[in-house]
């Protein structure tokens, strides 16, 4: 697996025991439609939030949340309405960023509530 791969999964870990810790529920990892995929989906109180995670070793190229293109938001939008569509849900439901910089022992964790939100048409 390539060393960005294992970052990024363990970056995921990180953040669903971050998640956790904070009283949600993770009900789905990685869950994809197609070629889209939704890192986390999880509830908080009566809200599905649909959660991008993205992870860095170093700030030296910015913050991990800026790397959160307008495309991967309409792909994890587009991922979520699969999501509510195949589960047959209508619920409030939150896009979320949750950015990690570091590694397992020493990292910071910064939750984005609402980091974006879909385009009406």
């Amino acid at each position: 697996m390539a060393r960005h791969n294992i970052l990024g999964n363990k970056g995921e870990m990180l953040a669903s025991r971050y998640l956790m810790e904070q009283g949600f529920a993770i009900l789905e990892y990685n869950w994809r439609s197609g070629h889209k995929e939704v890192d986390l989906i999880a509830k908080e109180r009566n809200v599905l939030v649909f959660v991008e995670v993205k992870t860095r070793s170093t700030d030296m190229y910015g913050d991990a949340s800026e790397a959160v293109t307008p495309a991967k938001m309409r792909n994890v939008i587009s991922a979520a309405n699969a999501y509510l569509a195949m589960k047959n849900l209508d619920v409030e439901v939150r896009f979320d960023i949750v950015a990690i910089i570091g590694d397992d022992e020493q990292h910071k964790i910064e939750h984005i509530r609402d980091a974006f939100y879909p385009q009406l048409p």
